[in-house]
């Protein structure tokens, strides 16, 4: 199945999550507000992973029609 932008989207985003928490868990942070930054990084990047998805099922039903 061809990749949709929905899916490349998905994938960059979802691959700068996981660097974000392998920052995290490596200790890269040098002090708590570089955590406190990264960690809401991660839930932005967690948003928009939701949205996509929802967009891209929106998408798919209206495209059925």
């Amino acid at each position: 199945m061809a990749k949709t932008v929905f899916d490349v989207l998905k994938t960059k985003l979802e691959g700068d999550k996981s660097s974000a928490q392998e920052f995290l868990g490596t200790g890269g942070a040098k002090d708590f507000s570089q955590y406190k930054e990264v960690v809401g990084l991660i839930r932005g990047l967690e948003a928009g992973i939701n949205y996509v998805e929802d967009l891209a099922k929106n998408y798919m039903e209206n495209d059925d029609d």
